[in-house]
């Protein structure tokens, strides 16, 4: 009995996944908002009816893939970082994946038109924050969580405009950049520490 539960368990999960790869694939051809549930079921080789047994709405499956790409980030962060990495990655222009920050770009834009797309982002963000300010707890034990919340929110800035910038060319050196973006992420650190 355990071993058939099982079974549909697991058949489910690959079925859901199936359905996110597909969605994925659409949502980036056409945007969150133009993309229907009609070409993601053709992608996904599946009716529109059998989407909806697995995800009730697009935001549905909007909010299942949103999770995904955060609970990666997240997975990341445990393993990288620290000052040093950071500023590298700002400056190199580095990415997890190109695809789930070009999604989330579609995210943000699809959140400035739907307030459920809206709460997704907002809730995302709010996991991968908490995370972020509990390594750098981890990282600088020293730093009241105001000066670390603080922190936080400044080098979210920073990789959320380093996304947006992937978009255009690099004007500056990334030697250059990475020894900027090193200096103020001390800077901002230190300065945190002088309170």
């Amino acid at each position: 009995m355990n071993q058939q539960r099982d079974t549909r368990e697991e058949r489910h999960r690959t079925r859901q996944d199936e359905i996110i790869m597909a969605a994925r694939q659409c949502f980036r051809q056409y945007g969150f908002h133009a993309a229907s549930m009609g070409q993601l079921a053709s992608r996904a080789n599946l009716s529109v009816g059998q989407i909806y047994r697995y995800f009730p709405s697009k935001d549905a499956l909007i909010e299942e893939m949103v999770k995904r790409i955060v609970d990666n980030r997240v997975a990341a962060m445990s393993d990288h970082v620290d000052a040093q990495h950071i500023a590298a990655m700002l400056a190199w222009r580095e990415t997890l994946s190109e695809d789930d920050e070009m999604l989330m770009l579609e995210v943000a834009a699809e959140a400035s038109r739907n307030p459920r797309v809206a709460d997704i982002l907002q809730a995302a963000d709010a996991h991968i924050f908490s995370n972020a300010c509990r390594k750098m707890r981890l990282n600088y034990p020293h730093l009241s969580d105001e000066h670390i919340t603080a922190c936080v929110e400044v080098l979210a800035v920073l990789v959320e405009g380093t996304a947006f910038r992937r978009l255009t060319p690099q004007k500056a050196s990334a030697i250059s950049l990475q020894t900027l973006y090193q200096q103020l992420i001390h800077h901002i650190i230190k300065h945190s520490e002088d309170k």
